[in-house]
């Protein structure tokens, strides 16, 4: 496929493989930001072309497995009322709540449907003017225009009985909160691509500098993880720390100025609460207050919900780069995809599911058998 296989190509892989053997010449830990380039990474074994000195670890870009345990006890609530059809991705209906999870809520009679545009919810509210529809808004920087606009559509419109949940995440406060932690071991990052596509790469340069520490903007295809790392990598083994931008063919340093302008009308960066991380400031967006009528924390009062997390799962662990998902003590065992003690196991941009899906635990299980063996 024409702009696909190019970044699939073993020759052009290998090479470049190679050149990242060539170049390493001291021991390095990379995040990539984004679960989307974790599934490359682990689908295609790219950390285990690399060298021994570069590692890998996987950080916060799976806006699923960060959406707050309150958030989704909230969006609980709110599914399970009689008078509310509540839409979400399909990716959110399996995330564990405190006690159930979405899908549990429509097993039980709840009125609760997978969309594939929040648009695709707002034609559900002119279809049903005698329920009250809310879409579940979660995602980073990437999905904040679409659900910026069917807002403005609704307020456009005058429809009424149409509500956003929203838990918007950004990535640049949770890696300037990375960087800030006394445990931090991270000297470099490929941060996301599609992000970038819409905020462009601005707000990485002041944290770049700060901490001097290498951001690539990277994207999603295995050339491109590697590609990404080799810049990175270079720049750590010549001292250097800045922002460079591997994936020229959809990011340009100002972003899309158009979809920035419709974001920033409709919402405001606000403090947010990433599951297992705790709360960042200025890490999320919130409806503005002209558009209060449509904040389904305000219209059904879910404000003062809270919850606690489970001891057994590390996420918060795995989402800060600290942990790697088979080093868990649940990892495949308790915890597993039709039995996840949290968000990383479900989504399918979750680390765990990526080592899971791919069999990354199988490893680790055998290495337990040979250990345990006489």
């Amino acid at each position: 496929m024409k702009y696909l296989d190019e970044y699939r190509n073993e020759e052009t892989i290998s090479r470049m493989v190679d050149k990242i053997h060539q170049l390493v010449k001291h021991p390095w830990v990379i995040m990539e930001v984004c679960g989307g380039q974790t599934h490359t990474i682990v689908k295609y074994g790219i950390d285990e072309l690399l060298p021994k000195e570069v590692t890998l670890v996987h950080g916060p870009g799976c806006p699923v497995c960060v959406t707050s345990l309150e958030m989704i006890d909230k969006a609980l609530e709110i599914a399970s009322r009689p008078d509310v059809i509540f839409c979400s991705f399909g990716d959110m209906l399996r995330v564990p709540g405190s006690k159930r999870d979405l899908l549990a809520v429509k097993s039980e009679g709840g009125d609760v449907r997978i969309v594939y545009s929040p648009l695709d919810a707002l034609k559900i509210a002119q279809n049903n003017p005698h329920k009250k529809v809310v879409f579940f808004a979660v995602g980073f920087e990437t999905t904040a225009p679409a659900n910026a606009m069917v807002v403005w559509q609704a307020k456009k419109l005058g429809i009424k009985n149409f509500s956003l949940l929203v838990s918007h995440v950004l990535v640049p406060p949770v890696i300037a909160s990375i960087q800030q932690s006394p445990q931090n071991r991270i000297q470099g990052y490929l941060a996301a691509g599609h992000v970038c596509t819409i905020m462009g790469w601005k707000e990485y340069e002041p944290i770049s500098a700060h901490y001097k520490v290498p951001i690539v903007v990277t994207g999603f295809e295995p050339l491109d993880i590697l590609q990404g790392v080799y810049l990175v990598v270079k720049q750590l083994e010549e001292g250097r720390a800045r922002v460079e931008n591997q994936y020229v063919r959809a990011v340009k340093r100002e972003g899309n100025i158009s979809a920035q302008r419709l974001i920033f009308n409709v919402f405001e960066v606000t403090d947010r609460k990433w599951r297992g991380i705790g709360i960042i400031p200025k890490s999320g967006y919130k409806l503005r207050y002209e558009f209060g009528e449509y904040d389904a924390e305000r219209l059904f009062e879910v404000d003062e919900i809270k919850a606690q997390e489970s001891p057994a799962c590390i996420s918060g662990q795995i989402l800060k780069g600290l942990k790697k998902p088979h080093e868990c003590p649940t990892f495949g065992k308790e915890c597993t995809p039709g039995h996840p003690l949290g968000a990383t196991m479900v989504s399918s941009e979750g680390a765990c599911a990526a080592y899971y899906n791919y069999g990354r635990y199988l490893k680790s299980l055998n290495h337990e058998s040979l250990i345990a063996s006489p």
